[in-house]
């Protein structure tokens, strides 16, 4: 069951709020806040016979959904019509003072059998807190309400995306994706002073560690896969890796067949961009069996390493042959650690392009090439 949002939005010919469901209601009221503070013409009373909701417990969390139910007295209970909720970002101590606060989300839903499910993209984000309380409510024949106290205040955060949504992203990541390129060459740009310290500190070989929260907000991988980035696009006239690089003057090249081959499993990370014309599809190469592809198994879509839109390994004459996607800029993360003897480690002869970084880059929240409809 679908809870819609009440808000100024109600007026507008194009708000979602007009895909109502049978069993909910939208009223035109203006609600009172949670410290019973209403204006004189809001068509709300207080009746204190109505009981107030009690011992809440939210449940079956999703991205951009979650169920709700509490307990009530059973003094007037069946006098009860509506239900009135009230949902909020929780406040972040680190947000900008001067920003506009966002908008209270004021739920209104006719009494139901609970728990019941509130249900809506346009107001509730993946991975984000949330403060939720509720009051009951009566209709009267007038128009007007009489209304509980509010209830306790609790609190609860939004899931990652589920599989579903990453397939519908991977989806649209392939409309775009281009023809295949052949490559070679695994590559990773850092400073001179990272592979020092690999050397010197971890026994020479790189070592995974927690993806960053660039990318999809409601990616499953972020700030939880431990793993190494790595890229793969090549130049379209040389077939090689570009000598530009936003991440450092030094380059590891490990040959493909090193990290992607039949003992490893690819899986789809992330489809993004960042206000710029050029789309990021982030993959996942997992040995098999490997706490990390373990990891990925629960959460990500799998691709068929020999048949898919953005990056393949298939067999030609007794010899593994590598192919990437043209028009997306591919970021390879590979789950175990990788000893720099498996490769080489040179200085590039290009410039370092900062601005083409995706260090903990937000989405474009308003592109309809990389954005699906649940929350960003």
């Amino acid at each position: 069951m679908e809870v819609p949002r009440l808000d100024h939005t109600l007026n507008s010919p194009t708000s979602p709020c007009e895909e109502v469901i049978k069993n909910l209601s939208l009223e035109a009221i203006q609600l009172c806040d949670r410290d019973g503070n209403k204006s004189q013409d809001s068509g709300i009373a207080e009746m204190e016979e109505l009981p107030v909701p009690h011992n809440i417990k939210i449940s079956n969390i999703t991205c951009d959904s979650f169920k709700i139910s509490w307990e009530m007295d059973s003094k007037s209970k069946d006098r009860i019509t509506h239900y009135f909720i009230d949902l909020n970002k929780k406040e972040n101590k680190n947000s900008n003072k001067f920003k506009h606060k966002d908008v209270p989300t004021k739920l209104v839903a006719k009494a139901v059998p609970l728990p019941m499910t509130v249900r809506g993209h346009w107001f509730l984000s993946p991975r984000t807190e949330y403060t939720v309380a509720v009051q009951t409510a009566s209709k009267q024949v007038d128009g007007d309400y009489v209304v509980s106290e509010w209830s306790e205040i609790i609190e609860f955060c939004t899931a990652d995306y589920s599989k579903v949504h990453l397939t519908q992203l991977l989806e649209k990541a392939e409309v775009i994706a281009g023809r295949m390129l052949k490559f070679s060459v695994f590559y990773r740009n850092q400073h001179k002073e990272y592979f020092d310290y690999i050397r010197e500190h971890h026994g020479n070989a790189m070592q995974p560690s927690v993806k960053d929260n660039s990318g999809s907000h409601g990616s499953p991988i972020s700030g939880k896969l431990e793993g190494i980035f790595f890229s793969c696009s090549t130049e379209f006239n040389t077939g090689k890796p570009p000598q530009d690089s936003p991440y450092g003057r030094y380059r590891f090249e490990i040959a493909a067949e090193k990290l992607f081959n039949p003992n490893t499993n690819l899986y789809f990370g992330d489809f993004y961009c960042m206000y710029t014309a050029y789309h990021y599809v982030i993959l996942v190469i997992a040995p098999v069996g490997s706490p990390g592809d373990e990891f990925c198994k629960q959460r990500l879509p799998q691709l068929n390493s020999k048949d898919n839109k953005f990056l393949t390994c298939t067999e030609e004459d007794g010899v593994l042959v590598y192919h990437h996607a043209q028009d997306i800029i591919l970021e390879v993360i590979y789950t175990d650690p990788v000893d720099l003897s498996l490769g080489t480690v040179a200085e590039i002869t290009g410039h370092q392009l900062m601005s083409l970084s995706t260090a903990n880059a937000k989405k474009d929240p308003s592109c309809k090439t990389c954005n699906i409809s649940v929350g960003r």
